[in-house]
């Protein structure tokens, strides 16, 4: 079930809201009962360890291949 990101224009405290995707444009109440909040844009995040290449493969010297230039041929 999707997790929905709100804040509260009260408080201004943040908290997240589980709901089905039909329901997704729905008021929250923030936890302290204030009923003024506003949905938030969250980023998704994609599971693993591993940081994404840098544009143009993170090297210094041009070239692309496998290995920043000196292997593929």
């Amino acid at each position: 079930m999707p997790r929905y990101e709100y804040r509260c224009r009260s408080c201004g405290d943040t908290f997240e809201v589980n709901r089905p995707m039909a329901q997704s444009s729905d008021p929250a109440n923030c936890p302290a009962g204030h009923e003024d909040t506003v949905k938030l844009l969250s980023a998704v995040a994609v599971g693993g360890t591993k940081s994404a290449p840098a544009p143009g493969g993170g090297n210094s010297g041009g070239g692309g291949g496998c290995c920043g230039g000196g292997c593929c041929g």
